[in-house]
């Protein structure tokens, strides 16, 4: 995939990357990261990792190298479901 030459900082991506080959079965496998870009050099992205939304995963830092990039894909910020619901408890 060409890859961007400017991504801009603070941009909410989907980052899917190359994690190598199933041992079981052959195929490849992918590894997909959501989080805010800290800086491209065209080398490396460096990203802090969104905490999950359950909560059981804190953010990260994160630099990923430009050759293990399969994908990269443009994410919404996520809704703050807490200021969203009205008194019934729906959205």
């Amino acid at each position: 995939m060409p890859l961007p030459k400017f991504i801009p900082v603070g941009a909410r991506l989907m980052v899917r990357t190359l994690d190598g080959n199933d041992p079981r079965t052959g195929r490849q496998q992918f590894r997909d990261y959501i989080g805010h870009v800290r800086s491209w050099d065209g080398e490396t992205l460096s990203i802090t990792r969104d905490p999950a939304a359950n909560g059981s995963r804190s953010a990260q830092d994160l630099s990923i190298p430009c050759d293990s990039i399969v994908a990269l894909k443009p994410i919404p910020e996520r809704k703050n479901n807490a200021l969203t619901k009205n008194k019934t408890g729906m959205q």
